[in-house]
């Protein structure tokens, strides 16, 4: 399929504000079910531009903003309609005294029950969070039965308080083949609000995006895995214990034809799972079934819901887009 090339490429952050946004792309239709989530000839919106590699996005209510992490650069980037884009924090992953990797900066982003910014940090190979008041951060866990981990990637909240988050090897300097890697599973890990962390899923090769279904009673992984693409669920009790997985959706046949795999995802209020994986954003079904594609044209790292809810916000490689749905994030 043609995807449309972006237009008006010199798009500076300095500009960023300037209205009309350039668009880019397109939906690929699949089922009629897409007509009632993204209205016909929606157009995908390009808001800011001229980062290393964008991700990690999440919305602040509170202030009205986009944030969102450029790995590589360290940075955690803001963005509102007003003023464009500035740095919200530097360094937002690594604080060593020398480099660190390629990626050695914050990756997912999210904000817990009390409204306080949390961090996957690559460099730190830490979870984190900004305390109240702003005055500074602390590590929530940096640990797993005494090992350092990998290079947290991912993370989201259960209604509980309890923190969900993945460990694949991407933040290390050598990747998998890393000489200071401690932990040999790259696992999915859960903090309890007594700080225990414990390894709820330790047999995926590489997991990267995590999400929770609008009830909180499933926990999808998406699975950044070449022969194994795959976006899996997990029945989730009250307690936060996660049972045994299955496949809800098989991406691998799509990364032959578009550039992508499974990454960041996030749900709506009907249930539907928005994940980024080959081509863009794929829609698809609390039933698996894919609907639909938004077709970015370029790698999609990972997604989120903005304003009132209805707004997608996409962190797609040096890119930031964002296209407007008829449903609602959960949590919104």
């Amino acid at each position: 399929m043609k995807i449309l090339c972006i237009s008006a490429l010199a798009f500076s952050l300095a500009s960023a504000q300037q209205q009309p946004f350039p668009t880019a792309g397109s939906v690929e239709r699949l089922d009629p079910a897409l007509d009632q989530l993204i209205a016909p000839n929606t157009k995908i919106e390009v808001i800011a531009s001229g980062f290393t590699w964008s991700e990690g996005p999440v919305w602040d209510r509170q202030n009205n903003r986009l944030l969102f992490s450029d790995v590589p650069e360290n940075t955690v980037y803001q963005w509102n309609l007003k003023d464009g884009v500035s740095v919200f924090l530097k360094p937002s992953g690594f604080t060593g005294p020398s480099n660190y990797s390629g990626e050695p900066g914050s990756n997912g982003l999210t904000y817990n029950n009390e409204g306080r910014l949390l961090f996957c940090e690559h460099g730190d190979r830490r979870v984190s969070m900004i305390t109240k008041g702003n005055s500074g951060k602390i590590t929530l866990a940096d640990k797993f039965e005494g090992k350092r981990f990998n290079s947290p990637n991912d993370l989201c909240v259960h209604s509980s308080g309890l923190i969900f988050f993945t460990d694949p090897p991407y933040g290390l300097p050598l990747k998998e083949k890393d000489p200071t890697r401690e932990i040999d599973a790259f696992g999915v890990y859960r903090i309890a609000l007594d700080g225990s962390v414990e390894m709820v899923i330790s047999d995926l090769k590489r997991p990267n995006g995590v999400t929770l279904s609008n009830d909180g009673k499933i926990l999808y992984i998406a699975q950044s895995y070449g022969e194994e693409a795959w976006i899996m669920s997990y029945p989730v009790d009250k307690k936060g214990n996660v049972g045994k997985g299955t496949i809800l959706y098989d991406a691998t046949e799509l990364t032959k034809t578009d550039k992508g795999l499974p990454d960041g995802l996030k749900t709506d209020t009907k249930g539907n799972i928005w994940c980024t994986g080959p081509g863009g954003v794929l829609v698809i079904s609390s039933k698996g079934k894919l609907l639909g594609r938004i077709l970015t044209g370029h790698r999609t790292a990972n997604c989120a819901w903005g304003e009132d809810g209805s707004t997608l916000y996409m962190t797609a490689d040096y890119y930031i887009m964002r296209i407007q749905t008829l449903t609602k994030g959960t949590g919104f």
